[in-house]
């Protein structure tokens, strides 16, 4: 008994270096990755929660002013406005993207030639950068010389002198008209990826039990689709709060500040006004809205997966 133990004690203690070296070693594998998410995330995050609470010029000495700019964020009558203009933005496109997307990944499902076009042709908007399609689309309503208004003038539609821009309807409409456009493909993806991923034999046990087509897809393929259906919410949620491109190239702002959101608002007070730290706390408070957006989305996540 005291050989055996002799003899698997050696091998015990190998087993155990073998451990810390490879624990070691998956340490040391980490460390860039470490070093990457402090230089490029906690760093700047620390530092901008620290600007936050100071008084801080572009030019000139920082002043510590504690949550003075955090408390000025709640009374500042144009942040209010944006903030307002962001979750109307946000209410009016995330459901237009929900809808289309389930409705072109259900269209293109299919695994024929015809719908790996349309599957090509939908998504073929989202290579290209926002701010070009920004600029594509304001090229293209632009009064006179647009083609599209130059066509809708022609077709006595409206007049081709109309600046669609200087109204906050037409304009609004026009954003949204372009974000569809840039972004549902990608949102048609990732559904198209989670009707996939359905097994065919659910569906056909549901049809076996004599299960009609609405029955079998609000039944049976819509729950299964609920981590899907978070995973997209959270990306129009999450992309609407940050809108800044689109509204920045395409409507300055206007008319009159109309359409100013929260992150042009930053823009504005930091690079515009040069008010570094009161932008600082409008980013911190913003960057707490998408936080509590990503814990709806962990929320939801795992109720579907206790479903």
């Amino acid at each position: 008994m005291t050989a055996i133990q002799h003899s698997l004690a050696p091998r015990g203690a190998r087993k155990g270096r073998l451990a810390r070296r490879r624990g070691l070693l998956g340490l040391a594998l980490s460390v860039p990755a470490f070093a990457l998410l402090g230089l490029f995330f906690l760093w700047p995050l620390a530092r901008t929660i620290y600007m936050s609470l100071n008084d801080w010029p572009l030019m000139g000495i920082p002043k510590f002013i504690g949550l003075d700019n955090y408390a000025a964020a709640f009374a500042d009558d144009q942040f209010l406005r944006a903030v307002g203009f962001t979750v109307l933005y946000t209410v009016v496109i995330t459901p237009i993207l929900l809808v289309l997307a389930f409705v072109l990944a259900f269209l293109v499902r299919g695994g024929t030639r015809v719908h790996r076009f349309f599957q090509t042709v939908y998504f073929l908007p989202v290579v290209i950068g926002l701010a070009s399609g920004s600029y594509i689309w304001m090229f293209m309503w632009q009064s006179d010389i647009g083609p599209t208004t130059r066509l809708l003038g022609d077709l006595g539609l409206v007049d081709p002198t109309t600046n669609f821009f200087a109204d906050f309807g037409s304009a609004f409409l026009i954003v949204l008209g372009m974000v569809t456009w840039k972004v549902v493909g990608l949102q048609m993806l990732l559904v198209l990826a989670g009707i996939q991923a359905i097994p065919d034999e659910v569906n056909e046990a549901a049809r076996i039990d004599g299960a009609s087509g609405w029955q079998s897809f609000w039944h049976i393929t819509t729950p299964l689709l609920r981590p899907t259906f978070a995973l997209v919410l959270v990306f129009s949620v999450a992309g609407s709060l940050l809108a800044f491109d689109q509204f920045y190239i395409m409507t300055t702002g206007g008319p009159a500040g109309s359409t100013i959101t929260a992150v042009y608002q930053i823009y504005r007070t930091g690079f515009v006004q040069f008010d570094v730290g009161y932008a600082s706390a409008l980013s911190v408070l913003l960057m707490l809205v998408l936080g509590l957006v990503s814990a709806g989305q962990m929320l939801l996540l795992r109720n579907s997966d206790h479903a």
